[in-house]
């Protein structure tokens, strides 16, 4: 899949399912815990520095945001979780929000779910994958962050994270770099094989 930069738009910021874009085209959501990268990820992947916006605030996306991608699918990227300095009846808000779009959405294809290669996924992350696995959604791990880690042990932290999310072996696991952006090809081809 090869995507064109300059044909890349916010469509909305939703929070109810009547504010969802029909577009008929492929959904891909980009779920993570705060502070992972998912919008860095989003801006790395489309080859763009501001797309969806960076935050050092965890937290920061309190919505759905759909960004249609080259007309050729839609990335939605889904609030981040496990994040406590929201209120209560926030995260129950923002669960509520995620629980509608990923269990009632047709056009979702896959849940790209991110998690930090340096960690051991959090209590978050392993319901999170679980709650996909629920709902049968496919889902492509991307553990982020891997110039972080010496090259040598990436393979082994990647086996950790499978281990510990009890990962189905229809999904897939790959490491990235937002820097070195290394897989970025891989990983859209990875996406269009969901599609």
């Amino acid at each position: 899949m090869k995507v064109n930069p300059n044909e890349i738009e916010l469509l909305i910021s939703a929070v109810k399912p009547e504010q969802y874009p029909e577009t008929g085209l492929s959904e891909v959501g980009l779920s993570g815990r705060s502070n992972v990268g998912k919008s860095t990820f989003i801006n790395s992947m489309i080859g763009r520095k501001n797309m969806a916006r960076t935050s050092q605030r965890p937290g920061k996306t309190q919505t759905l945001n759909f960004y249609n991608i080259d007309n050729q699918l839609v990335f939605v990227d889904v609030p981040g979780y496990g994040y406590a300095k929201v209120s209560k009846s926030q995260r129950e808000a923002f669960g509520k929000m995620i629980e509608r779009y990923i269990s009632q959405r047709e056009s979702l294809k896959l849940v790209i779910q991110l998690v930090d290669l340096r960690h051991n996924p959090t209590e978050d992350d392993i319901i999170m994958y679980n709650y996909l696995k629920y709902y049968e959604i496919p889902t492509l791990i991307v553990a982020t962050k891997e110039d972080k880690i010496a090259k040598g042990k990436v393979q082994k932290h990647l086996a950790k994270i499978q281990q510990k999310l009890e990962m189905e072996a229809e999904d897939e696991i790959i490491s990235y770099s937002s820097i070195k952006k290394d897989k970025q090809q891989k990983i859209w081809n990875m996406i269009e094989s969901y599609l």
